[in-house]
């Protein structure tokens, strides 16, 4: 289906040129998909270890149980392979505070 653009409030349909530069826009941003799921992962896990970081204060002391949640929280990004998709990051398997 043809796009348009409105001037003047008339619809216009797209050039050539406008069509192949709104297909190459699209491309770009379906492309940086897993990269924006990557990103979003890290700002999670950035949250979840901030919420544990009173944890390794020299006052309190650490389960071993919160030491491993917080090495699978920091090992997490690394789970992602080559092939997993935007959508595999998205569905990833947090780890289960304790």
């Amino acid at each position: 289906m043809p796009r348009h653009h409105l001037i003047n409030g008339i619809q216009v349909p797209f050039t050539a040129q406008e069509e192949s530069a709104r297909n190459a826009e699209e491309t770009a941003w379906a492309n940086g998909a897993k990269d924006r799921a990557l990103a979003n992962l890290r700002q999670k896990r950035n949250n979840l270890l901030k919420e544990t970081d009173y944890y390794g204060l020299s006052d309190i002391v650490m389960s071993s149980d919160m030491t491993t949640y917080r090495q699978k929280l920091r090992d997490l990004p690394a789970t992602v392979t080559e092939d997993d998709t935007a959508n595999d990051v998205d569905n990833i398997t947090w780890p289960t505070k304790p």
